[in-house]
């Protein structure tokens, strides 16, 4: 179960980026939206230079379910 809509049609990190921040927008505090804005910014440089689309793909997949994970922790402590 991806944490928000239609996370299949992610294809490319640009599309993951976007859907990675949306993701954060649902987060309760504000501290917690920046500490995984700066988080997935981070990420994203150092994967930068990633050309591999096998290996591009996979660290989309574990994204999203990074995503996922992160979302329930914080729905469960509402």
């Amino acid at each position: 179960m991806a944490p928000l809509p239609n996370a299949d049609l992610v294809q490319n990190s640009l599309q993951l980026y976007r859907y990675l921040l949306r993701c954060c927008k649902q987060l309760p505090e504000e501290n917690i939206r920046q500490h995984y804005r700066h988080a997935i910014r981070q990420s994203f440089k150092v994967h930068a230079d990633e050309d591999s689309p096998e290996r591009i793909q996979q660290i989309i997949r574990r994204a999203i379910e990074d995503a996922d994970w992160v979302m329930n922790k914080y729905k469960k402590q509402k």
